[in-house]
């Protein structure tokens, strides 16, 4: 069974940066809906423990996926995107929220995070 995810054109922007850049935060809230999710741009700080808040106020089974820096996943997220992945947060729920961590890769920069309903094929 090969899963793949779809997503829309709108990516959220994780922008790492070293110490003393930006305002970075080590809390994200994100609010998935179907066709977008707000807010949609974050800074955090590279290398630190980040809380992520995810709500999904959609209506489909929804995922959070940060692609590894410099890597983007094409019009469908697919087999051979697994290895361009940093971290996944899979099967949020229609009205369901999550709350996880995870640590930001070491070195700074802009990292595209995609986010699908799931479908099997």
């Amino acid at each position: 069974m090969k899963r793949t995810l779809l997503f829309t054109a709108l990516i959220l922007s994780l922008v790492l940066t070293s110490c003393g850049g930006g305002s970075p935060t080590t809390k994200l809230n994100v609010n998935l809906t179907d066709f977008q999710f707000t807010p949609n741009q974050y800074t955090v700080p590279a290398g630190q423990e980040i809380t992520v808040n995810l709500v999904n106020t959609g209506a489909v089974v929804h995922n959070f996926i940060i692609m590894k820096l410099g890597t983007t996943a094409g019009d469908a997220f697919d087999e051979e995107d697994e290895a361009n992945v940093y971290w996944e947060e899979v099967d949020i729920q229609p009205g369901g929220d999550i709350s996880t961590t995870f640590t930001a890769p070491t070195e700074p920069g802009e990292y595209q995070v995609v986010w699908g309903s799931e479908s099997h094929a």
